[in-house]
């Protein structure tokens, strides 16, 4: 059982109820659902005890007792925004919620302030040729491209390590040794950093084949020309929560048709829509993989990811997006790059 599951109440529950679940739980705190399972409060011993004062008795509904306006945070917020939610509103705990308003987890603010190392690996692809990019890229990797005051990769490895994910691997390929030569071994971004190269394109999917010791639990798979603050330590929990084999992030698009958008039945018009806009998820090119994924990689061969998600889909295996709302850049074109360099100091 989850640590929260044991501090969820219903929101017709009677105070006896709620006291039982407040003594066992270690938190001091319910959470309290709806008939959906959404969050609509929060209740402490000092709600109830408030109560009692006031004439209810143990057998009495929480209804009226139960705080209905809590502090909660999306599962997409980054540890950042968490402490400053909790901290400006005096908490301790804050509820998790995904999208829907259900219950992920509970953040504690002291476990927030401090960063746990966690073994969990992380996979950042460094290989490509960035051709779209030249002729910055002509001398170097695109993925030691600074943006702000460092390379795009060290401030992929530094929003990891924030995380606690400290167990990198970088896939090389185009000018290697340049990257090889500045991270080393990671020490001096308090990382432990160690490399596979592949010597032909093997995708996004097929270079996993060329790792030697196999993750044992689940792992990141992150493109290295990627700019986001996306809390990873939240994408991990939902993706062990939904008990995923292979979780993709997605990204909303919005693609706006430039016309007025005909519909007809043969030769007779329904209806005129007027540039419409039409809403898409995209691949946002971070993923997080179970160690079962790793059945379907052939060995040295091209093989990408978005094959490997088919694959698993076909075979009827959990595949999950995590939708990401926060800051998110993919630079692969040369207005992509002057973009972040304008954006870098706001968001990081």
């Amino acid at each position: 059982m989850s640590k929260f599951q044991e501090i969820l109440l219903q929101k017709d529950a009677t105070i006896k109820e709620a006291l039982g679940v407040i003594d066992k739980g270690a938190m001091r705190i319910a959470i309290v659902l709806d008939k959906s399972e959404k969050v609509v409060g929060t209740l402490t011993d000092g709600d109830i005890r408030r109560g009692l004062l006031n004439g209810l008795s143990l057998d009495s509904s929480i209804e009226n007792l139960y705080f209905k306006e809590p502090t909660l945070a999306n599962i997409n917020d980054s540890k950042e925004l968490i402490v400053q939610k909790a901290i400006r509103k005096q908490i301790y705990q804050i509820p998790i919620v995904d999208d829907e308003g259900k219950l992920v987890k509970i953040e504690e603010l002291s476990n927030l302030l401090k960063t746990n190392a966690k073994t969990n690996r992380v996979i950042l692809m460094a290989g490509g040729l960035g051709t779209r990019l030249r002729p910055l890229t002509q001398d170097i990797p695109k993925p030691l491209l600074k943006v702000g005051n460092k390379p795009i990769l060290e401030t992929i490895i530094e929003n990891f390590a924030k995380y606690g994910f400290v167990n990198i691997t970088i896939s090389v390929n185009y000018k290697a040794d340049m990257i090889k030569e500045y991270f080393g071994d990671g020490g001096a971004l308090g990382v432990n950093i160690d490399y596979v190269e592949e010597t032909k394109r093997l995708g996004t999917a097929g270079a996993l084949s060329l790792i030697k010791e196999r993750p044992q639990e689940p792992f990141f798979v992150m493109n290295a020309d990627l700019l986001t603050n996306v809390n990873f330590e939240h994408l991990l929990d939902f993706h062990m929560m939904e008990h995923s084999v292979a979780t993709m992030c997605v990204r909303e698009y919005d693609y706006q048709v430039p016309y007025g958008v005909i519909e007809t039945n043969g030769s007779r018009i329904v209806s005129i829509e007027e540039k419409p806009v039409h809403k898409f998820f995209v691949n946002a090119g971070i993923y997080t993989l179970s160690p079962q994924v790793f059945e379907y990689i052939p060995k040295n061969e091209f093989y990408d990811m978005p094959t490997l998600f088919e694959d698993i889909i076909n075979d009827k295996l959990e595949s999950i997006s995590f939708p990401i709302h926060e800051y998110w850049l993919d630079i692969g074109r040369m207005s992509d790059f002057e973009q972040a360099q304008n954006e870098y100091g706001e968001v990081f």
